[in-house]
């Protein structure tokens, strides 16, 4: 039960990733989120789409696993680790709140989901 809601919530917020990304890249909220200028956000505006087309897929991968149930141990897994390996990766190379921001949830939840809670 505790699994399935912080995976929920790992869903949610790359929805929220995804929708920065592909929606409010280049506006002022998504500067803000972002740290960027109006002039880097339009000049990289389509390679933020690419970034959160892929943030989408991994919230349909873990919806697909919370869908299947207790059959769906092996799609939560491997789609918590591959959000795991992005927020690890984003943090040695963007900056360290993505480790907050998204690797440390993904451990939350795969440790309750590990722990059958």
């Amino acid at each position: 039960m505790i699994a399935n809601i912080l995976i929920a919530l790992v869903a949610l917020l790359h929805l929220y990733f995804m929708y920065l990304e592909m929606v409010a890249w280049d506006t002022p909220a998504g500067r803000k989120a972002f740290g960027t200028t109006p002039e880097f956000s339009a000049a990289s505006k389509a390679l933020a789409m690419n970034q959160g087309l892929y943030n989408g897929f991994l919230v349909a991968g873990l919806v697909w696993g919370l869908w299947l149930g207790d059959g769906g141990f092996a799609v939560k897994t491997f789609f918590l680790g591959c959000v795991l390996v992005a927020g690890l990766f984003g943090a040695a190379t963007v900056g360290i709140k993505i480790l907050y921001v998204q690797a440390v949830p993904a451990i939350l939840a795969l440790a309750a989901l590990f722990l059958g809670i």
